[in-house]
Parts: structure tokens; sequence; C-alpha cells
């Protein structure tokens, strides 16, 4: 499951070659997501080792290979239910 950070960083790259045909440099990923190179440069190798991306020269970005440009279903987190308020809400309908 890759965290939103991550998951920002794949759909920059995914957005930005489909719109502009090339991919972002290092120096337009640290612009766009707000963080730093180490940050970006760890993100970037995350999505190597899970397989998003394909990225055999690491000091290029033109180099990078897409494989899935979104997350994966089955790893989507839970999310917990709220907890059933029935004490304010018969007031309301019941009244």
């Amino acid at each position: 499951m890759l965290t939103d950070y991550q998951r920002k960083v794949l759909r920059i790259l995914y957005n930005y070659k489909g719109v502009r045909r090339v991919f972002p440099t290092l120096h337009e990923l640290t612009v766009k997501t707000g963080k730093e190179k180490p940050d970006v440069m760890a993100a970037l190798d995350v999505l190597v080792s899970e397989r998003y991306i394909q990225w055999d020269d690491k000091l290029n970005t033109a180099n990078i290979v897409i494989l899935e440009g979104w997350e994966r279903e089955g790893e989507k987190p839970q999310i917990p239910k709220a907890p059933e308020r029935s004490n304010g809400l018969r007031y309301w309908t019941d009244y």
C-alpha cells in the first residue's frame, strides 16, 4: 500500500507524461510536491520496489517507465465506520 505522498508522486508522473509527453525533472517534482529531493528520491525508490515504475538510470527521470498508473485495487485501506448516533436522531425524527 502506498502512502499519500508516494501516490501523489505516481499521479504527477502519470499525468505529466500524459499532458506534456515527457516526465518531469527532479527539480519539477520537488516544486510540484513541495518536498525536498531526498523525499522525492525515497518515494521514487518505493515506487520502483513496489513495481509501479521501472527506473534503471537513476540520474535522469526521462528513463522512467510507468508499469501501473494507479494504486492496485486490493490494497485500499479500510475506512472505519463512524459510530451510530441514535440519541439525538430520534428526537428529530419522532418529535
